[in-house]
């Protein structure tokens, strides 16, 4: 029986690979299906790797072929220079899943902006500022001004999925690109912005429901308006302690739940829906939450920034709501078809100027299946998407 030959491979490189991928070394050998033992001695340089040792090296830390055959690791920014400071995150210290998020929405950002220069279109500019000198309500008036997204729209959305569909086509019309990153946990982001000019991203976790993720988005164009405003900075440099970091979060939090429901809004929906003044329970939350498609959650959290909740009844009002949360069985998950997974994931500008470039001979449609992450044999029915389900790619797994 034959024995394939090692190929020789920079031990350095193997070492840089695996930490940029945010692998300790005991999960990559889990990975690689090999013993630690081994990958220390690649890494080390006392033992070389088989050609389909290294071909799953590439596929596991999610890197090109070609870079296991360089002589040195590439010189890369680290991640946390994009993305804005997250809670619990220790930047250079990101899972494996969240650094492969962020690499793939940067790289979408960065292949929009050569497309649109390959097609002579000009870069949508996002121009809105936030200061934290300013009041939370201030700054949501002019963001609510700028999406355009009038009471009557809201009330009128049939569902909690075209609310969504809605607000993230408000928020990508003011330059901004809205994506999603599937395969990360809740817990350790629910959204994230990259601090990027031109074309911020405003990024949310498919794993939130409907209602929840308009709040998320908006939380995070407040970032980066407060980023617009030289107010915050990316991770990598973001200096402030924790308690001065959660009074920033506190303000994004405000400002994105007066954005979502203006206080004339909130006052009008409470008198034509008949609710009270006080004294509010889980379902009444609810009903008035139901009405303007939000999470009940957060609209006990406006209420209480508008005076219709003590501190002492929220917090016990919120109490109750966990517990009637655990009480509910979770929803499962049905099958997503690939075009809407693209479309989840980035959104419709992105894909409507990878479909254009491609359409005009500006790219191959290897490249274009690439930067969509979906078959060429899905295309057709991604350009009928695109016109006629305006409500598509909402959903990912």
């Amino acid at each position: 029986m034959s024995v394939a030959a090692p190929v020789p491979v920079s031990a350095a490189v193997l070492v840089w690979a695996r930490k940029e991928s945010g692998y300790a070394l005991e999960r990559a050998a889990e990975k690689l299906a090999v013993k630690p033992e081994r990958l220390v001695e690649w890494e080390s340089g006392g033992r070389q790797p088989t050609m389909r040792q290294i071909e799953t090296l590439a596929k596991v830390y999610h890197r090109p072929l070609s870079l296991f055959f360089q002589p040195k690791p590439p010189a890369l920014p680290p991640l946390a220079a994009e993305y804005r400071r997250l809670p619990g995150i220790v930047p250079g210290e990101e899972t494996p899943e969240l650094r492969l998020a962020v690499r793939k929405m940067s790289t979408r950002r960065e292949t929009m902006l050569q497309l649109l220069v390959e097609l002579g279109e000009s870069t949508p500019v996002f121009d809105l500022l936030a200061h934290l000198s300013e009041s939370p309500a201030t700054v949501a008036e002019r963001l609510r001004t700028a999406l355009a997204v009038s009471p009557d729209d809201q009330r009128n959305w049939a569902n909690e999925w075209q609310a969504w569909a809605a607000w993230r086509t408000a928020v990508e019309r003011v330059g901004v690109l809205v994506f999603q990153f599937p395969k990360v946990p809740l817990a350790e982001a629910r959204g994230l912005s990259l601090l990027r000019t031109p074309l911020p991203v405003a990024a949310v976790n498919p794993k939130e429901i409907p209602e929840s993720r308009a709040f998320t988005l908006i939380h995070e164009v407040v970032h980066l308006m407060l980023a617009a405003g030289k107010e915050e900075a990316p991770a990598a440099i973001e200096g402030r302690d924790n308690d001065a970091w959660a009074a920033v979060e506190r303000f994004a939090e405000e400002t994105a739940s007066h954005t979502l429901v203006p206080e004339p809004m909130l006052a009008q929906e409470i008198r034509a829906g008949g609710f009270p003044r006080s004294g509010w329970d889980i379902g009444d939350v609810r009903g008035l939450a139901r009405r303007l498609k939000i999470t009940p959650l957060a609209m006990a959290t406006r209420l209480r920034a508008s005076g219709y909740f003590g501190w002492d009844h929220y917090q016990s009002w919120r109490k109750g709501w966990e517990s009637f949360v655990a009480t509910l069985k979770p929803k499962t998950g049905g099958f997503a078809h690939p075009v809407d997974l693209t479309l989840g994931r980035a959104g419709r500008p992105f894909t409507q100027t990878v479909l254009e470039a491609l359409s005009t001979n500006r790219i191959t449609v290897v490249s274009a299946a690439h930067y969509l992450d979906l078959k060429a044999e899905h295309f057709e029915e991604l350009k009928g998407a695109l016109i006629n389900r305006p409500g598509a790619g909402g959903d990912d797994e």
